[in-house]
């Protein structure tokens, strides 16, 4: 019976130059080795590999030692070498994505979800910077954890830490993701539509209060909706156009959107606002799907009722199935974004719901929670790196603003 395999682990630590892996892997194309597993970093300008060896025969260790060492030295590099004996270790099950995102992002913060991570019995396998500005995002590959009980310790943790953190499953999960659907009102854009609308009618206090209070959860939605619009029966209608030159999209929307489309995901947007801003942004962001209520106008001037389906909480989650049969694509391949507590169905039925800048109930349900003001970091949560985005732009710069008027926002 054989005994245990022999291994070999070789680190090289230094300053980063040109032909430091195509010279290592001439030596070692020299001796009885096979690749078991490779790690490079380079973190300003300081590389650390690392390459995992399994003997197939008798390799002259003495002479691998000295030629790796002398390499190192020729490079100007550290070299460190370990022998060993057993199987190659392989990842353990269960793999998971922990994505940590804070502006500024602390050490203690590191120190913490690494600890909680360590008493899940989880091993922490990589970790990889996502993102360095307007937020630093890194993210954790981590293996053995079991994903609620890791999930809820997190999330706990994040709220005292003031970072948001995020638990996905790990391979080909995120990567099947092929639709995002977005709430509108203080999600895609920063103003609440309708307050806008009332401030025209001069009714903005009392349709702000009946705005927080259906956010959350305190009024049913068809009936705030209603009352909020009835409050401006004889708004002339020239007044949405007005708005329409107001309104400011959320930081990193149109990125967000630009970067998904290149991607060759459907974009769509369902709101409990109105299908005359839909419209709107429909055509200036290139969306895909939208659903919306629509605001009756007679004689140029709005009436104070709505016309056509009603879009409340449940016509949400209608919405985003709609928009997922149309694209193709089941719900589990479905990411729902959105704030208040007319979202929490289509949070939930989404294969990833995101709770951005939300109400507690709402971060409560979703599976993760964003409080960056940043609407582009929902990419990070799929695995896009702000560099990955940095240089498509770079090669396929975005148009430039201009020509008539348009929501501000990046």
């Amino acid at each position: 019976m054989a005994g245990p395999q022999l291994t070999v682990l070789l680190t090289l630590t230094g300053r980063d130059r040109p032909g430091v892996t195509s010279r290592l892997f001439t030596v070692l194309a020299a001796h009885q080795l096979t690749v078991a597993d490779v790690e490079q970093v380079v973190i300003r300008g300081r590389l650390v590999l690392g390459v995992l060896l399994a003997a197939t025969g008798s390799p002259d260790l003495t002479a691998l030692h000295q030629q790796v060492t002398a390499l190192a030295a020729d490079m100007g590099l550290d070299a460190e070498i370990t022998v060993g004996s057993g199987e190659p270790s392989a990842r353990r099950r269960g793999r998971l994505h922990v994505t940590v995102l804070g502006g500024p992002l602390l050490p203690s913060a590191i120190a913490t979800i690494a600890g909680r991570i360590a008493a899940d019995g989880a091993n922490i396998d990589r970790i990889t910077r996502l993102a360095s500005q307007p937020v630093t995002c890194i993210e954790f590959d981590v293996s053995g954890a079991d994903p609620a009980s890791l999930r809820t310790a997190l999330a706990r943790a994040s709220v005292d830490l003031g970072v948001d953190v995020a638990v996905q499953r790990g391979g080909l999960h995120r990567r099947a993701m092929r639709l995002v659907v977005m709430d509108v009102d203080s999600t895609l854009l920063q103003d609440e539509a309708i307050e806008l609308l009332a401030a025209r009618a001069g009714c903005l206090a009392e349709v702000s209060r009946i705005t927080t209070a259906a956010m959350h959860g305190e009024l049913d939605f068809a009936q705030s909706l209603e009352r909020r619009v009835a409050l401006l029966a004889g708004l002339p209608a020239t007044a949405i156009d007005d708005v329409l030159t107001a309104l400011r999209l959320a930081p990193g929307a149109r990125t967000l959107i630009r970067t998904l489309k290149r991607l060759g995901f459907r974009c769509g947007v369902v709101s409990g606002g109105f299908t005359q801003i839909t419209d709107w942004l429909t055509l200036e962001l290139g969306l895909d799907f939208a659903a919306a209520n629509t605001l009756e106008i007679a004689a140029g001037r709005l009436t104070g009722r709505l016309t056509g389906p009603l879009i409340d909480r449940p016509g949400k989650q209608r919405a985003l199935a709609t928009f997922a049969a149309a694209a193709g694509v089941p719900l589990s391949q479905t990411v729902a974004v959105g704030d208040g507590a007319n979202d929490l169905d289509m949070i939930s039925a989404a294969g990833l719901g995101v709770a951005f800048n939300a109400k507690p109930a709402v971060r409560d349900a979703a599976d993760t929670s964003l409080s960056v003001p940043h609407l582009d970091a929902i990419l990070y949560l799929l695995g896009i790196s702000r560099d990955d985005i940095e240089a498509a732009d770079a090669e396929d710069p975005p148009l430039a603003d201009g020509g008539g008027s348009r929501p501000a926002g990046a």
